[in-house]
């Protein structure tokens, strides 16, 4: 019998917890240090797909993503040991997608052709803005001069290369939003991640917002604007919104993104890396311990890189499904669906599509454009069910 990974296949992710420099907005697991030993880093992670592929043999391989922190502070000899270790352990799909998020500042053509030597197909760029004013307040340690710098560099050497851009900026109006996006059309390759600035709690620009010193965001009426004009231009110019934050030319959607938001199996290996793993019929969260030099030891000692292995419940999987699946432009099969809801939840549909929030078309449950804008209420209501 089919099991319900297999509709969004398997990847692997990859967590390199090292940055230059820590970004006032960014949550993520990224630590700045003086010195990394990256002989020993690269053992751990060949260690580490040692263990988890001994688990998983026979899937084959849709994707890798190496994320961070800033992957292309990796020695390219350590991301050829970990891809070389990951052909002699899965089988590798034929248009596998091998993404390394990179910054501009760490952007070398050396290290780049290294990496594509080693087998990385698709980079994925930190820009974040298009005018130094912005990428100043946003802490970035690059200009916008290194980033198109660093961008063709990776251009000469990949042919997939995408870019991020935050909006919803201080000071940031709609129009200059508008010409910035147009400028990025003019520059993207096939793929775009266009994120609104959101305040984290535990950030820089969280302690700023909460003690009244973060001026210039722009109102919520603002913001949406923002969205909708991000969808209207890049539509136009060919760069179809496929997912909330991202835009790609027809056929160049990232394989990796799309496994996520389809309820796939990944594995994930690295310091604060999660996963989830089907074995023997039951799905689990996988999480790694979060300090790079705790993961690294653990390693080291035990050979097991995990902090922690939970199994997922029926309603945990549904929750799951639903919140990574709504995300999508074509949403979610309705027989996934059904598997996996509970039959309360159709009249919430039904009620749903009544008020022209949600559409039932060619056997998937998706957003019209109306909802669209509206997730985080829809996904609230089918879930309160």
């Amino acid at each position: 019998m089919r099991e319900d990974w297999e509709n969004g296949g398997f990847g692997l992710y990859i967590h390199w917890p090292f940055c230059q420099a820590k970004c006032p907005y960014c949550d993520f697991n990224s630590h700045v240090v003086a010195h990394i030993d990256q002989g020993a880093w690269a053992k751990a992670y060949v260690s580490e797909i040692e263990r988890v592929g001994s688990q998983t043999q026979g899937r084959v391989l849709r994707s890798v993503f190496f994320g961070g922190g800033t992957p292309s502070l990796m020695d390219p000899d350590v991301v050829d040991a970990i891809l070389t270790k990951v052909r002699a352990t899965w089988p590798i799909a034929n248009d596998i997608e091998v993404t390394l998020e990179a910054n501009p500042t760490s952007v070398e053509a050396g290290r780049f052709t290294g990496y594509r030597d080693a087998g990385v197909n698709r980079v994925s760029m930190g820009i974040q803005a298009l005018n130094d004013r912005d990428l100043k307040a946003l802490g970035r340690l690059h200009t916008t001069a290194e980033a198109m710098s660093a961008f063709e560099t990776a251009r000469s050497v990949f042919d997939r290369v995408s870019f991020d851009l935050i909006y919803a900026r201080q000071g940031q109006s709609i129009a200059s939003w508008e010409a910035e996006l147009q400028r990025a059309l003019s520059l993207a390759v096939d793929h775009l991640s266009l994120y609104q600035l959101t305040i984290e709690n535990g950030t820089a620009f969280g302690d700023r917002y909460a003690a009244g010193k973060l001026a210039g965001l722009p109102n919520d009426d603002d913001a949406a604007d923002m969205y909708a004009v991000t969808q209207d231009i890049c539509a136009a110019a060919g760069f179809h919104g496929y997912e909330v934050s991202n835009h790609a030319r027809s056929g160049c959607e990232s394989i990796h993104n799309k496994l996520y938001w389809r309820y796939g199996d990944y594995a994930g290996i690295g310091p604060g890396a999660h996963g989830r793993l089907t074995l023997h019929g039951q799905r689990y969260a996988t999480e790694a311990p979060l300090a790079p030099g705790a993961w690294l030891s653990q390693v080291q000692r035990t050979g097991n890189g995990d902090l922690s292995r939970d199994a997922l419940s029926h309603d945990e999987q549904f929750a799951e499904f639903l919140l990574m699946g709504m995300r999508l432009r074509d949403g979610v099969e309705i027989n996934r669906f059904a598997q996996l809801s509970n039959p309360l939840i159709h009249n919430k549909i039904h009620s749903l599509v009544d008020m022209g929030m949600v559409s039932l078309t060619d056997n998937r449950l998706m957003l019209t454009p109306k909802g669209y804008p509206l997730l985080n209420a829809v996904l609230r209501e089918l879930l309160d069910a």
